[in-house]
Formats: structure tokens, sequence, C-alpha cells
């Protein structure tokens, strides 16, 4: 395995352990204590299913290389966020979790991660990727992977990409088929399926400081192109082109039965798709309201622990393993997600789905890791659902919706 050189530690320097050791990789190993997790001599790291089997051989070459012992230990995913605030505080829990980057400010707010120290390296990332594992200015996390959704083209029956919302429906239309198009809606809508669209009317959910983080006191979801943004969706619920009815189980298969050339989603429907004999290429999604659309970016990567005995060691193999081509590209195989690192997408990008997604993603914007993001959601699909079945006037309800975030929020 090929690893980074930048300050790579000297054997021994810090191992107290010469021997690997690869610990609870079943899914019943998902407890921990301070005698066996918060070992000094050691990196306990958190994995789940998908990631342990490419975390053994980066493991192992870290071990030989710097002598010191690494445990894996498997976890479900959905519970990491959790036990991981629950048990850090009290000592136990590991050196290194995975993590999804909209958990970071929980996990800073929670005082249970600390700064990683990229250096050089961050200019190997796409900027994207950085930018999602920091908070407030300060890097918490190395990226390995980048998730986001983009518009599937079914190119029998749309043979260009369309340039503009209005081009789009204007091909479907073209096409005869069932459906102009296919977003997921739902019974309370689907505001992460609608939000590339809701950006082209300048209506993202916070407003931005100087270095790109979110800044929770500028509610910027309820301005002037948010109003636009809730009247355009008015018009596509009362044309029939959106439904709550629609979810997204219905939306994926209409679409392999070529019930329309265009389904906005991400890279985990595309094989079911290719299966279904659906020659298909992916764009960016088009424009709906004049600017930019851009869906959410979620971004996965590791983390330290606030009381890991071992920040160094911890560091280092995070940097120079997790962060190096192979363990990246290894990472991207298992996952089928576009890598974060720039060498490791361009190799993989020679899969022209791989390309699309990434080619999408590196524009998108992430997902808002600041914890008043949680209060956001309650409020937002409902509203959503409420405009497109055309419950009251749209304006209106976007506007109470906004009010009731802010107050939640305060």
């Amino acid at each position: 395995m090929m690893v980074k050189k930048n300050g790579l530690l000297a054997a021994g320097a810090i191992a107290v352990a010469a021997s690997l050791a690869l610990a609870g990789c079943s899914a019943g190993s998902n407890s921990g204590d301070a005698s066996s997790e918060a070992d000094s001599s050691a990196l306990t790291v958190w994995v789940d299913a998908d990631r342990a089997a490419v975390l053994k051989d980066a493991a192992a070459a870290f071990t030989k290389e710097s002598g010191v012992e690494v445990k894996l230990v498997q976890k479900d995913f959905a519970k990491i966020q959790e036990e991981f605030i629950a048990q850090v505080p009290t000592g136990k829990g590991p050196d290194i979790t995975v993590a999804a980057h909209d958990w970071l400010g929980n996990f800073v707010s929670n005082g249970v991660v600390q700064p990683v120290e990229l250096g050089d390296t961050a200019a190997d990332y796409q900027q994207v990727a950085v930018t999602a594992m920091s908070y407030e200015g300060t890097t918490y996390g190395v990226p390995y992977s980048i998730e986001n959704i983009a518009l599937l083209r079914n190119t029998a029956l749309a043979p260009t990409a369309p340039a503009t919302f209005d081009e789009m429906t204007a091909a479907g239309v073209a096409a005869g088929t069932e459906f102009p198009y296919l977003v997921q809606v739902g019974p309370e809508a689907d505001p992460y399926h609608l939000y590339p669209f809701q950006t082209s009317f300048g209506a993202p959910v916070f407003g931005t400081n100087a270095d790109g983080s979110y800044n929770p006191e500028d509610l910027t979801v309820g301005n002037a192109g948010g109003e636009a943004f809730a009247t355009w969706l008015a018009a596509e619920g009362a044309a029939g082109r959106m439904s709550v009815n629609l979810t997204g189980d219905i939306a994926k298969e209409k679409f392999y039965a070529g019930a329309s050339p265009f389904l906005l989603t991400g890279p985990w429907n595309v094989p079911d798709a290719q299966a279904a004999g659906i020659d298909v290429s992916v764009d960016a999604v088009p424009s709906a309201g004049g600017q930019a659309a851009q869906p959410f970016v979620g971004v996965a990567g590791f983390m330290v622990s606030a009381k890991t005995k071992n920040a160094i060691a911890a560091n280092e193999f995070l940097v120079n393993y997790i962060g190096s081509e192979d363990v990246q590209t290894a990472l991207y195989e298992v996952g089928g997600r576009p890598p974060a690192l720039t060498a490791a997408f361009e190799a993989a990008s020679s899969d022209p789905i791989t390309a699309g997604f990434g080619a999408v993603g590196a524009t998108a914007v992430p997902m808002p890791n600041i914890p008043q993001m949680g209060k956001v959601w309650q409020f937002w699909g409902v509203t959503e659902a409420a405009i497109i079945s055309n419950q009251g006037d749209p304006v209106q309800l976007w506007q109470k919706m906004t009010a009731d975030i802010a107050a939640a929020i305060e």
C-alpha cells in the first residue's frame, strides 16, 4: 500500500505495540469501555461494515510502518453519532470514528472531537469536501467520499442534456411519456431532492460567512427568492408535475419503466436503471429560477476523539493512510461514491457515471453541519408538501415556515 510521506512517524517513536489487532469486526462488537477503547498504546477505530475490510489493509500498513497497534471495531453507522457523543466524555469510545460531515456541529458543541491537521495535504482534496469537514474555520476530519444527487437521463428518450428546467420539461413532453420529469416528493415532501431547484431561486437555507461556513443567524430561506420558489412549487403541483403521491419508490420504478426521460436522484439508483436496460447519462440539475441549481453534498470521513491519548498517531493514520490514493480508491470501490481526494477522483472518473456525479458535486454545497439545521427539517418538508398540494397561499405558507424555524432556533 502506497501512503503519503508527509511527516511519517518514525517506527517506534510513538509506538508501544508492534502487532496488529483487528478487534470486534462483527455486528455484535458495538460496545466498549475505558479499558478496551481508551488505550494509549493503540488506536481504536469505529468503522461501519462496508469500510471495515478496506481499513484492515490500511491498519496493517500503518502498524508495520509505525509500530502502533490498530483495533477496528465495527459499528452500525446509524448509531455511531449518538454513541460517540455518549461515550467520549466518559473516557470510553474510540480514538477515531467514521462519520458524516453534518454530524460535525453536534460533535463540536458537545466537545467530543478535536481538529485534524491536514497541512499541505488540504490542497489534495476537492474543496467542497474540506469545507464540509470544517466548522467555524477549523478542519475536524479527513474526508474520503462525496455524495450528491444529479439528473439521471434516459438517453433513448432525451438524447441531449437540458440546459434549463423549461428545456427539461419541454423535452419530457416531446418524449410523450407519462411524466415530463420525475422527482420524489412523498406525503411530507423531500427538501433534500427539491433543494437544487430552491437554490436556483437564490434561496439557500442559511447564508454563509466569509470563510464559507454557514451563519445560523442569517436565515436566507425566507428571502424573496424563497417566496418565488414557493410560488413555483405551487405551480408545479397545480400542473400535476409534482405530487405528494410520488414517493421515492414510485419515482424510480416509473423511471425504470420508461415513464419519463428524467429522474432527479443519486448514484444509489443507477445500477437498477442500468439493469432495466436504460442507457443513462448523469447531468447537472437544470435551473428553474435562473441561478445555479446546487444540490446538497454529503461528505463522509473520519474524525478524532477529543479524549484520545494518542492524538499524534491518530492524525498520522488519517492524513497519511486514510488520505492516501490507494485507500481512497479502495473505499470508492466498495461504496460507489466519488472519492474526496482529487487524484483518486480523477482516476475513478474513467467511469462516466462517477464523473457525472462528481462534476455536479464539485459545484454543489455541503449539507449544513451546524446544530441549528436540526431545527429546519421539521417545518421544511411539511410546508413544501402543503404548497405542492395547494393547501394555501404559497408565500404565506413559506413565511410561516420561516418564522417557525427562526423561533425554533432561538
